[in-house]
């Protein structure tokens, strides 16, 4: 925005001042109650938040635009501007207008930008999901090696990863981070899948990324001579992390928040899922984009905010050490053992707000009292889970921190001291301290408190003096303390004698307001003694501020273990309410799923009248073979999706530690997790339903290695079908013979089984039916063997298609079944042959043969003289008649 302060009021200039620093940014120019935007910051802001547009004076002859919003509910208007791809830059009055007036009168008050808001650095509760990470990243690169770090500045969860460009979109988009930093060197050449995903993209300055001296700033942030005790990092790592600690500096303004130490993430010690199999397998959301629908959202019982992050966490990231997986899986049988001592920890938990958020606030000096109550709230609590978990037999065996959650006596003992029980969310409100907990404290209240008697006395007096019985004295930040009339006293009140004593402030539509001599002397005293008592709770407030981040490192620690107590919790009794079993998970290339259920379809079937899942078995156990591959074939509706799915989802729950539904699961480590199910397009890119499934199936080919869990449904659908039976043919041969992985290949090429003849990894498996008098039933069993057609008709059947296009497409397929074997030529003259299309109603060809003989017996009926029992036997009658 090019601005000139020619000719420019005093508040203009301080604005123009402030605004030219954050040209990027909405301005929001605290003016008392209001965030104040002008000039084409309004403009902006006004269509974005659809509020009102004014405006306000002139500037170089123009009226400037001019909308605000209520300070008091300005987080909703941030959340919405953030959330439309907005910065927004908060500027704040730094004195009162009375201090400003002791430097002159003309003297206008001092502002300054306290923060800058972007998506990947909110940190108020309620801008901010509970469940949900709210990550800032940033992605570096240097000659070639690449690095991305990341961090929820809400909690400080700090990591790093060295990766390749081919993986950055499958980290982006487990990670769904809000805000991702790039430098200015490279934002022109980006990789493709940062411009294809709706995340604010932020180019800083090439100084921001310079690896050089980096390390030595980071260093100094964490007061270490080295890193090296957290782990080796490169350049280009180091590079990530010091754009994310420098764009901090920026945006908080002095305040950096509690930042855990960086944490290097090992590609091998993790469960590879890309992000079309993230989508397919509806992990954290549901293919409309909802959780409702998600594997997480059917799992998650837990109780805490931070409990339910750290679920979130682990299912999109399931871990590939089988070591890790054991210890988990060793608490939640602990728990399961014990579930009535987990029913009491689960009741201690639901005391427990978000400490770890609560904390960062602190930090940022954001925090208010209720903030600061809610941390010592958790911790004692804390103690008292801490006392049931030492009932156990196992307690040694846990696999968490439980020295964490001892507790934090000294702190938690000087909060509960000083803060009432329900303290008010603002400091600025006051009343939080407790009475006798400072005696200067309780001196000023009682001076504050006595002017309040004072003031109703002087009220009491006033209405009796001028006879006027509705006369208040109010208050509001504007007038101070004045008196209020009714305006139809307005006349006698601006007469002699009362004129004398009451001096006129203030006219409204439906009052009149003044002050008098002794109101303006008893309001000092009141403003003193109770701006007095606000200052000092403010004081007390920050020491036990300051104490409590002395321990923000122990307390962090004891949030984490809440945390996982919490995820324990709610995966035992999710195990223990489904009947699911604990997998063997180990370094073997196993693959034996005994009674498999897909949880979130078993789950929606439960709350179905009469409905339950039918569980499969699947073996897919490499013992003396180099791939183990099932080719399934089935109807559509029958279930081979389902089937898909829900090995795979095993494979994810068994790996991030949880219980699956089977009766037993042994499960080989599985390094990567490939599933192209379901057919979309991607038309902002020009991409066709096919060629998105040749792009996902491509990817999978040239990734998936013997480690793999590959799922594949129907590949080649979408092309003509000589087309797609030869590239589906080839890809099975290439996961067998070249990628030699573990894999669930449905097809309605029938064509494909005899691959099982020559390829001694493939095993050819059905998803079962029944045929009944024209109908088909579907048992969803997966059985061995494989289905010598599709049921395509019968299906289209149940969908309610036109019984003339059923009639069509039965002639159709009987033809084309007839020439299956024989040339293209001799069926194209089959087909040739047909009958034209008829629209006339199939009905008639439908007409069973003895329908003549049930019109006349109906003929000779005569309705109103025939009884109920010879009405029913007719029934039978005629039934018999139409059967034979």
């Amino acid at each position: 925005m090019a601005i000139t302060t020619q000719k420019t009021t005093p508040m203009m200039e301080q604005f123009f001042s402030i605004k030219k620093d954050y040209t990027d940014a909405l301005l929001f120019y605290r003016m008392g109650d209001f965030y104040e935007l002008f000039f084409e910051d309004a403009i902006k802001a006004s269509a974005a938040l659809n509020i009102t547009l004014t405006s306000r004076g002139k500037h170089l002859e123009q009226r400037i635009p001019m909308c605000g919003v209520p300070v008091h509910s300005a987080d909703n208007y941030l959340l919405s501007l953030i959330k439309k791809g907005f910065k927004v830059a908060v500027c704040e009055q730094m004195e009162n207008p009375a201090e400003a007036k002791k430097r002159g009168y003309k003297a206008i008050v001092k502002r300054g930008v306290v923060r800058l808001v972007t998506p990947g650095t909110l940190t108020e509760e309620s801008l901010l999901s509970a469940h949900e990470h709210n990550f800032l990243s940033a992605f570096s690169e240097i000659r070639g090696k690449c690095a991305f770090a990341w961090v929820d500045i809400s909690t400080g969860d700090f990591r790093i990863k060295s990766i390749e460009k081919k993986h950055l979109g499958a980290l982006i988009s487990r990670l769904a981070p809000k805000e991702i930093l790039v430098s200015e060197k490279i934002e022109n050449d980006l990789p493709e899948v940062l411009h294809s995903l709706e995340v604010s993209i932020t180019p800083l300055s090439n100084l921001m990324f310079e690896s050089t001296g980096a390390e030595e700033r980071v260093c100094k942030l964490y007061k270490v001579n080295t890193l090296d005790g957290f782990g080796t990092f490169g350049r280009v790592e180091i590079a990530a992390i010091n754009a994310i600690v420098e764009y901090l500096h920026l945006t908080q303004k002095g305040y950096l928040p509690i930042l855990q130490t960086p944490v290097k993430e090992l590609t091998k010690d993790y469960l590879h899922i890309d992000s079309f199999t993230r989508k397919n397998l509806e992990l954290t959301q549901s293919l409309s984009g909802e959780k409702h629908g998600s594997l997480l959202s059917t799992i998650d019982q837990t109780i805490t905010a931070s409990g339910a992050r750290m679920l979130e966490s682990r299912l999109s990231n399931p871990s590939a050490n089988v070591e890790i997986i054991k210890s988990r899986q060793n608490d939640i049988g602990i728990f399961l053992k014990h579930s009535i001592i987990r029913e009491k920890i689960r009741k201690y938990l639901k005391n427990i707000l978000d400490i770890e958020r609560g904390l960062t606030r602190a930090s940022l000096n954001r925090s208010g009292p209720r903030d600061i109550k809610a941390i010592s709230t958790g911790l004692i609590s804390s103690k008292k889970i801490f006392k049931e978990l030492t009932t156990l037999d196992e307690f040694n065996s846990l696999s968490f921190d439980l020295n964490s959650l001892r507790g934090h006596k000294t702190i938690t003992d000087n909060i509960e001291k000083a803060l009432v029980q329900d303290p008010p969310i603002n400091i600025k409100e006051g009343e939080f301290i407790k009475n006798g907990f400072n005696d200067n404290l309780d001196k000023h209240r009682m001076l504050r408190d006595q002017g309040q008697k004072v003031l109703a006395k002087l009220q009491q007096e006033l209405a009796l003096k001028t006879g006027i019985s509705n006369l208040k004295i109010k208050h509001n930040n504007v007038l101070g303390y004045f008196i209020e009339v009714s305006a139809r006293h307005s006349e006698s009140m601006l007469s002699p004698p009362l004129n004398a004593m009451f001096f006129h402030r203030q006219t409204t539509a439906n009052s009149i307001r003044f002050t008098t001599l002794g109101l303006g002397e008893t309001e000092s005293e009141i403003i003193t003694a109770k701006n007095c008592a606000l200052e000092l709770e403010k004081t007390i407030f920050e020491k036990i501020q300051q104490d409590l981040l002395k321990c923000a490192e122990k307390i962090l620690k004891t949030a984490k273990s809440l945390a996982e107590v919490d995820l324990i919790c709610s995966l035992s009794k999710t195990a223990e309410e489904r009947n699911w079993c604990k997998p063997l998970v180990d370094e073997t290339r196993n693959f034996e799923i005994i009674s498999g259920r897909h949880p979130v379809v078993e789950e929606a079937l439960s709350e179905v009248a009469e409905s339950r899942f039918i569980p499969n078995n699947c073996n897919l156990n490499c013992l003396e073979k180099d791939a183990n591959i099932w080719l399934i074939t089935g109807p559509n509706m029958a279930g081979k999706s389902t089937f898909l799915r829900q090995n795979a989802l095993l494979v994810v729950l068994a790996q991030m530690g949880s219980y699956v539904p089977a009766t037993s699961a042994n499960i080989g480590i599985v390094t990567q997790l490939f599933s192209r199910v379901g057919a979309s397009d991607d038309l902002a890119r020009g991409h066709s339903t096919f060629m998105v499934e040749m792009v996902e199936t491509a990817a999978i080919l040239n990734q998936a290695d013997e480690k793999s869990l590959v799922i594949l449904d129907e590949i080649g659908r979408g092309t003509a079908t000589y087309d797609g039976l030869s590239i589906a043919w080839a890809t099975l041969e290439y996961l067998h013979e070249k990628n030699k992985c573990r894999a669930l290949f449905a097809t309605h090429y029938h064509e494909l089984a005899s691959l099982s003849e020559k390829l001694t990894g493939i095993t050819n498996a059905t998803v079962s039916v029944k045929e009944f008098k024209e109908e088909i039933i579907f048992l969803y069993e997966v059985i061995l063997g494989f289905a010598d057609r599709s049921y395509g008709v019968q299906v289209a059947k149940l969908a309610g298609m036109p019984l003339s296009v059923l009639t069509r497409a039965e002639q159709v397929l009987n033809k084309l079944n007839s020439s299956d074997k024989k040339s293209s030529s001799y069926k194209k003259t089959s087909l040739e042959k047909l009958p034209l299309f008829n629209l006339s109603p199939p009905e008639k060809a439908l007409v069973p043969k003895n329908t003549h003989r049930v019109e006349a017996k109906l003929k000779n009926i005569m309705p109103d003289e025939i009884s109920p029992k010879d009405a029913l036997e007719l029934i039978y009658t005629l039934k018999e008649m139409l059967s034979d």
